[in-house]
C-alpha cells in the first residue's frame, strides 16, 4: 500500500481531472444532457478521438471563472487528501478564449482556485499553458506570445498537447524558443500515440527538460540511453497508457524497464476519471502491478520534484516536506 508516501504529480488536464459527479453538476447548472458522456456516474469512449470528443464536452460544462475556480480547488483538494504535497495542472487559454469567457479570466479563475485549495491543505501547485497541436503551428505561436508575457506567477511552464499525429515538432520550434525566452519550464507531448521518433524530434528540435509521456522511446535503446544520460524527466501516466491502448496492460507497460536503465521517470495521472484512475491510483499501480519499492516510488517523486518548474527556494522546501 502506497497511502503513507508524500506524493507529487507534473502531468495532469485540469479539465480532464473534472470528477463526473462534478461535471453532472455543472450541467444541470447549465441545462446540458450529459447521457451521451456519462453513464452509471463515468464517462464514455472507446477509442483516442471519442475520447477527445468527450472530453471537450465535459470541459464545456465550465463557462465562468468561478467554475474554473472550483474545479482547482475540488482537484487539487482531492490530491491533498491522498497526500500530494505538489501539482502542476496542463491548462489551455485557448478554451478560455473559445467558451468566450477570455484567456486572462481563465487563468485567474483556476489560480482562485489553487490558492483556495493552498489555504485549505498546503499543496503547491503551479499551471502549464499548453498549445494545442491540431490546431497548428500559428495557433500554438500565439498561445507560446500569450505564455511568454507571463500573466500570473503560478504559470510557470509551456506544453504542447493534443493529436501527437498531425505536424513536425520542428514546426513548433519557434513557440518553444519564444517561451524558452520568457524563462519558462518546457515539455512536449511526445513518445504517446506516435513512436521513438517524436520523443527524438522533440529532444531535437524543443530541447525539453521534460517530456510528457515519453514512454515509447523503448521501442529505440540508443534513445532511452539518451534520454539517461541527458537526465530528460518522462513524465509517465500508466493508467493513461493502458486505458488508450499504448501498452495492453500493466505487465508490458515499459516504466520498470525506463527506470531501470537509469532515466528520470514520474507517476502522473494524465485525465484520471476519464481513465478510471487517480494520482493515488497511479502509485499503487506501481506498487502492485510493477513491482517498485516504496523507497523506487519515493525517488521517482523525488525525481518530480527536482524537474517541477519552481523557483529554488519552492523546490527546497518541497523536497525538505517530501521526507518529513
Amino acid at each position: 500500500m502506497t497511502a503513507h508516501l508524500k506524493k507529487a504529480e507534473l502531468h495532469c488536464h485540469i479539465e480532464g481531472a473534472t470528477p463526473p459527479e462534478l461535471a453532472l453538476r455543472q450541467a444541470r447548472k447549465y441545462g446540458v444532457d450529459t447521457s451521451a458522456i456519462i453513464r452509471d456516474r463515468a464517462y464514455v469512449w472507446e477509442d483516442f478521438t471519442s475520447f477527445v470528443r468527450c472530453y471537450d464536452a465535459v470541459a464545456s460544462l465550465f463557462r465562468t471563472e468561478g467554475d474554473y475556480a472550483l474545479l482547482a480547488e475540488t482537484y487539487l483538494t482531492e490530491l491533498a487528501e491522498a497526500g500530494t504535497i505538489y501539482s502542476e495542472i496542463i491548462v489551455s487559454p485557448d478554451h478560455g478564449e473559445t467558451i468566450g469567457l477570455g484567456a486572462d479570466a481563465y487563468i485567474e479563475g483556476l489560480a482562485a482556485g489553487m490558492e483556495a485549495a493552498k489555504a485549505k491543505t498546503g499543496i503547491e501547485s503551479r499551471m502549464l499553458i499548453t498549445g494545442i497541436r491540431h490546431f497548428g503551428p500559428d495557433s500554438v505561436i500565439r498561445t507560446a506570445e500569450y505564455a511568454a508575457m507571463r500573466r500570473h506567477p503560478l504559470v510557470t511552464g509551456f506544453n504542447l498537447a493534443g493529436e501527437e499525429r498531425m505536424h513536425s515538432v520542428a514546426e513548433f520550434s519557434r513557440a518553444f524558443d519564444t517561451v524558452r525566452d520568457a524563462g519558462l519550464g518546457l515539455t512536449i507531448h511526445a513518445g504517446e500515440l506516435s513512436g521513438a521518433f517524436s520523443v527524438r524530434d522533440a529532444l531535437d528540435h524543443v530541447r525539453p527538460a521534460r517530456i510528457s509521456h515519453g514512454v515509447r522511446a523503448i521501442e529505440d535503446g540508443d534513445l532511452v540511453k539518451r534520454l539517461a544520460d541527458e537526465g530528460v524527466v518522462l513524465e509517465v501516466c500508466p493508467g493513461s497508457n493502458v486505458a488508450l491502448q499504448v501498452f495492453p496492460d500493466f505487465a508490458s507497460h515499459p516504466l520498470r524497464r525506463l527506470y531501470e536503465a537509469g532515466v528520470r521517470v514520474t507517476l502522473n495521472s494524465d485525465d484520471p476519471p476519464f481513465f478510471h484512475t487517480s494520482l493515488a491510483q497511479e502509485y499503487e499501480i506501481a506498487f502492485h502491478a510493477m513491482g517498485f519499492s516504496d523507497s523506487e516510488i519515493d525517488r521517482m517523486t523525488q525525481t518530480a520534484i527536482e524537474a517541477a518548474f519552481v523557483d529554488e527556494p519552492t523546490r527546497e522546501r518541497l523536497l525538505a516536506a517530501l521526507h518529513v
